[in-house]
């Protein structure tokens, strides 16, 4: 059997909340194996984006033990932890977090630069064709719809051709058509750079086309 990608190890996580501790996972224990796309579902509240905060390294877990790639996140300090990120995983949030003050082109090619990328420009031009929106590579977050922003977010995420590919609730904020559309994007980007993909949905059809669903239930894996 290949190593899992993805490795949870009895991961638990609890906040600090305003009426004191609250306990958010529970003993979490998971494998993820390379190339699967994994359906994480569950009631608000669940758990479910808690759980990818720690799959991603967003949050720390407060004990146990996650490893990623072979490498240990529980061991990692924020500026490890980013990265580790922007060096193996894509991630895609419901609410877009493009920069306003950037065009579709420079959003999706800053994390190339960061990385190091001689043809950052070059390449996410490429990315924006990619999810069709060449003709507004110049156009800021504002002047585009909803729809036209998540296109963004997943070139921006694709990119840098992460292992890992991560998403919270990538249709939350769109209507059925623009979110049937970032669906076959997103499983397209993984079938072409070979990611493995990791998302939360309340969709049953999304969940439907995962290799695999868990399903939450008050921080558990019900």
């Amino acid at each position: 059997m290949t190593n899992p990608v993805l490795s949870l190890i009895n991961a638990s996580l609890s906040l600090d909340g305003n009426a004191g501790k609250v306990d958010i996972l529970h003993g979490i224990s998971l494998d993820v194996v390379e190339g699967e796309t994994l359906g994480l579902i569950g009631p608000s509240g669940s758990g479910k984006s808690s759980l990818l905060m720690l799959m991603g390294g967003l949050e720390q877990a407060t004990s146990g033990q996650i490893t990623a790639l072979g490498q240990d996140l529980s061991a990692m300090n924020e500026d490890q932890l980013a990265r580790f990120r922007s060096d193996h995983m894509g991630v895609v949030f419901q609410s877009f977090h493009l920069i306003p003050t950037m065009t579709a082109l420079e959003n999706v090619a800053t994390p190339l630069e960061l990385a190091g990328v001689q043809d950052a420009f070059t390449r996410a031009a490429a990315e924006l064709d990619a999810v069709g929106l060449g003709a507004r590579k110049d156009h800021y977050p504002g002047q585009m719809s909803g729809g036209e922003q998540q296109r963004v977010a997943l070139a921006r995420a694709s990119a840098p051709r992460p292992k890992i590919l991560l998403a919270d609730e990538p249709t939350g904020n769109l209507d059925a058509t623009n979110g049937a559309a970032i669906i076959d994007l997103l499983f397209d980007l993984r079938d072409k750079h070979g990611a493995t993909l990791i998302m939360v949905t309340h969709a049953a059809d999304l969940a439907a086309r995962c290799d695999r669903v868990i399903n939450l239930s008050d921080g558990r894996i019900a």
